[in-house]
């Protein structure tokens, strides 16, 4: 409770405010551009962060992340177009009931679900802190090296279909983490005698080539296009009392975005897939989902939007990004020497609660924003999308610049960013990439600190959380290799 109470104190600090108020509403505003996104604004404004204290700089980036499914439920609603890549599946069901001439009730059962459901993974996160607390010093070097060797093997098997792709470019992201200086002896690795290599290949140099320079460049070779979206009459604050007859779907797809949140690299599709399917076999009107079921759309957007907070817990408790979002974070903790992991809730829990009563606030600014402002979203859908383009390439490069005040650096993001476009032409992941390159560099300094104590194979599995977490990656393994016997089967 004294933690929850300092960290209401560093709430009220005006720049954590004005940060908070940016972030929740930007988010909205960026989420419901189709062709944005959250990932592209967060490299965008990640460069701006680092000269931020980091409570600021990390409720912004929150915000962002925290609102942005909000916004992208609009197009996908009223244009059958997603804003962001997890409101694909509001489309289902929304774009149907807008064609039948209920538009506004869909978009007031998307905010509210949301609403919900982000309420929800908060109060889990809230209630889980204490627990986080107690287990989270019993993670030595062993158990994290473990935990993110494990978390990189959930992300490659998350892309089904597509696993030894996605496994080749989380090895790509592991060997650039490899490139320059290495931490302990500080000899050059894969430089080949290039001094602009000496340094390495930055995270947020990546990160900006692959997310945002690529998304511009997409938007820029594609035909210029204006979407068209009419507006929504009445008041969206309907869709709460509506809701409360489908509390349970709601309920349940909310639980389902928390459990898949703090499994790294799993996240919303899975927990949408999830919520989905529960909601269409114990509905009363199966036949309806994909046409326009109410039910549908609130499963999908309940699960999303309960994923970013639960995603916080890996991130927080052990110092393990699950997916690229809280990857870019990470890098924000390590700028301003906030190292998440034990130590972060044993000396700095006000600074955790400061966190979560920060996702709690956003959401709520978010619906207030939402109920008066739907109609004014749907005029910014209709930005040209080269304009969008020109926009997201132009500061790329000035954040890329800024890093660093290298030309090199804005040739690489370059590279990267043509790199991007390739993947997104073949539909292959670009997130494996980034968090190889991060997970990677947490499983190196890991092991090289718990080697001096391994004297045997065995001895890096001689206490219980470790041996748990071998057993889980022979699990997940033998799993998949179940599964895939199965389909070669069928096939």
């Amino acid at each position: 409770m004294d933690a929850l109470i300092s960290g209401a104190g560093l709430l009220l600090d005006w720049q954590v405010i004005i940060a908070l108020l940016i972030g929740s509403i930007g988010g909205v505003v960026i989420g419901a551009i189709p062709g944005v996104g959250a990932a592209v604004a967060i490299a965008i404004l990640l460069p701006a962060t680092f000269s931020l204290p980091p409570l600021v700089g990390l409720t912004m980036l929150l915000g962002i992340y925290g609102s942005s499914m909000y916004g992208g439920a609009l197009p996908a609603v009223l244009l059958n177009t997603p804003g962001t890549a997890v409101n694909a599946l509001t489309t289902y069901d929304g774009f149907p009931m807008t064609q039948r001439g209920e538009g506004r009730r869909a978009v007031a059962l998307a905010y509210s679900s949301s609403f919900v459901g982000g309420i929800i993974s908060i109060v889990a996160l809230i209630a889980l802190s204490p627990l986080l607390a107690l287990i989270a010093p019993m993670f030595g070097s062993r158990e994290i090296f473990l935990a993110a060797l494990l978390g990189i093997i959930l992300v490659v098997l998350a892309h089904r279909g597509q696993t030894f792709a996605a496994g080749m470019l989380a090895a790509f992201g592991i060997l650039l983490h490899t490139v320059g200086l290495e931490p302990v002896n500080y000899t050059r690795r894969f430089t080949f005698d290039q001094s602009w290599l000496a340094s390495g290949v930055d995270l947020i140099v990546v990160v900006l080539g692959l997310f945002a320079l690529s998304q511009a460049f997409l938007l820029l070779s594609q035909p210029d296009e204006q979407p068209q979206a009419t507006s929504v009459q009445g008041s969206v604050l309907s869709g709460l009392k509506e809701l409360w007859l489908y509390k349970r779907v709601a309920s349940v797809a909310s639980g389902f975005g928390v459990m898949m949140g703090m499994v790294p690299g799993v996240g919303e599709f899975t927990a949408q897939f999830m919520s989905y399917t529960y909601a269409q076999k114990t509905s009363k009107t199966p036949e309806m989902f994909g046409k326009g079921s109410p039910e549908g759309l609130i499963a999908s957007e309940a699960a999303n939007n309960a994923v970013p907070a639960a995603a916080m817990i890996p991130l927080l408790a052990l110092g393990i990004p699950g997916e690229a979002l809280t990857a870019m974070m990470l890098s924000v903790f390590y700028v301003h020497n906030v190292i998440p992991g034990p130590q972060l809730f044993q000396n700095q829990m006000d600074f955790v609660m400061a966190l979560y009563l920060a996702l709690l606030l956003l959401n709520v600014l978010v619906l207030v924003f939402l109920l008066f402002s739907t109609n004014i979203l749907t005029r910014i859908i209709q930005v040209p999308t080269r304009l969008v383009g020109i926009v997201i390439l132009l500061l790329s490069f000035v954040g890329v610049y800024s890093l660093r005040n290298s030309m090199t650096d804005c040739v690489i993001a370059s590279v990267f960013g043509v790199l991007g476009v390739i993947l997104k032409r073949l539909n292959l992941p670009l997130v494996p990439i980034i968090l190889g390159m991060v997970l990677g560099g947490i499983m190196e300094v890991k092991l090289r600190s718990s080697m001096p104590r391994v004297k045997t194979p065995l001895d890096m599995i001689d206490r219980p959380i470790a041996m748990i977490l071998f057993a889980l990656i022979l699990l997940v393994i033998a799993l998949h290799i179940r599964t895939l016997i199965r389909e070669h089967r069928k096939g």
